[in-house]
């Protein structure tokens, strides 16, 4: 990797989907990843999965982080998922879910093509790290 990859900014969209009006996770998790040193964009409460798409689209983002409480991801995510594949975003995002998923609703997540999920109680440093591996590398 070459020192100017080490230093480009990893962007982040942190999304809260649905109707789920529990934000504080996903102020928790915005504010460490810019402490990281992430670009974070936030997109508030109660986005329709096609805005998320087109907000991850437009904003050109390595990371799409889905925080979700409200028990609809088996519903929500996979909408998102598909819409990033019809943009030809999915391959070159990093697509992340943090929130209350049990772990039998986890393997369908990650065929839809989510990378990553984090449970209630996860490090901070854990996911930080997970990204700063696993972002795309862009030119």
């Amino acid at each position: 990797m070459s020192a100017d990859s080490e230093q480009r900014t990893i962007r982040c969209l942190i999304a809260k989907v649905g109707l789920d009006g529990h934000d504080r996770g996903a102020h928790v998790i915005s504010r460490a990843f810019r402490d990281a040193g992430f670009e974070v964009i936030y997109s508030g409460l109660h986005r329709a999965p096609d805005e998320i798409i087109q907000a991850t689209v437009q904003e050109d983002v390595d990371v799409l982080g889905i925080s979700i409480l409200s028990g609809a991801h088996n519903t929500l995510v996979p909408k998102v998922m598909a819409g990033l594949e019809e943009y030809g975003a999915l391959d070159d995002t990093l697509v992340i879910v943090g929130g209350i998923i049990p772990e039998e609703d986890r393997p369908a997540l990650f065929e839809e093509g989510v990378d990553a999920i984090f449970g209630p109680g996860t490090p901070m440093q854990e996911t930080i790290d997970f990204v700063k591996e696993h972002a795309p590398e862009r030119p």
